[in-house]
């Protein structure tokens, strides 16, 4: 039954990529996405007495931090950022990062992510924004300015170790390591920054995937049958 265990891996990490190749797939148009990969690794089971065995696993999950397009919107409140980085928003369930920069402002006057998250400034505060405010300007740097007035700069962070990074729903994440804010930040006002899925490689991958997929339940059901006969013959 080896050669079944063994096949039955590969095909549970092939079913595991292509739920990401799919959901890949599906946001290729959403704002600020980062594409997920999948990597494989081997498992050895050493058995005393009995020779090792050895499966396929793909548990763990990578996220390409690749630059999507940045399209101008003319939106009051939108923002991308050009090269490393992201912003900060404040979630019940804690400060999150995201590079969907598509906010808006609150009846409060906060800038806030269209989940009502606040968006937070370089020191960790709520970016304020008056509610009369006649207009809105904002630096490379991020700093804004209101009719104006200097009011503060909007954070932009990166992750000491860019595997740390958890996702969390579809473009924020949750960082396990160190996070520090850019000191040199690239922020371009009215611009949005689209996903950096390559649609056309993620339909490739996931015509290659179906295809691996198919050839190893062929062999499966041909190694059901090799059992099937060898036991009908150990029976006459």
């Amino acid at each position: 039954m080896d050669t079944a265990y063994v096949t039955l891996s590969r095909q549970s990490g092939l079913m595991n990529e292509m739920r990401l190749v799919a959901n890949n797939i599906a946001n290729a148009n959403t704002t600020g996405y980062r594409a997920q990969g999948l990597v494989f690794s081997e498992f050895v089971r050493d058995m005393p007495g009995n020779p090792s065995l050895s499966m396929s696993r793909a548990e763990v999950r990578n996220t390409s931090l690749q630059q999507g397009v940045l399209t101008e919107t003319g939106g009051q409140f939108d923002f991308a950022i050009e090269g490393d980085g992201f912003f900060m928003v404040e979630t019940p369930a804690g400060n999150r990062l995201t590079r969907a920069g598509a906010f808006s402002s609150s009846a409060d006057g906060d800038l806030v992510t269209m989940d009502g998250h606040r968006v937070l400034d370089s020191n960790g505060a709520p970016v304020f924004i008056p509610p009369d405010a006649a207009s809105i300007d904002v630096g490379s740097d991020g700093t804004l300015s209101v009719d104006g007035q200097l009011l503060g700069q909007i954070g932009v962070y990166r992750v000491s170790d860019p595997n740390s990074l958890m996702r969390e729903g579809s473009t924020q994440f949750r960082a396990e390591g160190d996070i520090e804010t850019v000191e040199e930040p690239l922020v371009i006002h009215r611009f949005l920054e689209g996903s950096n899925v390559n649609a056309i490689a993620q339909v490739s991958r996931m015509v290659e995937i179906q295809r691996a997929y198919e050839l190893g339940q062929s062999f499966l059901e041909a190694e059901d049958e090799r059992v099937r006969g060898a036991l009908k013959a150990l029976m006459r």
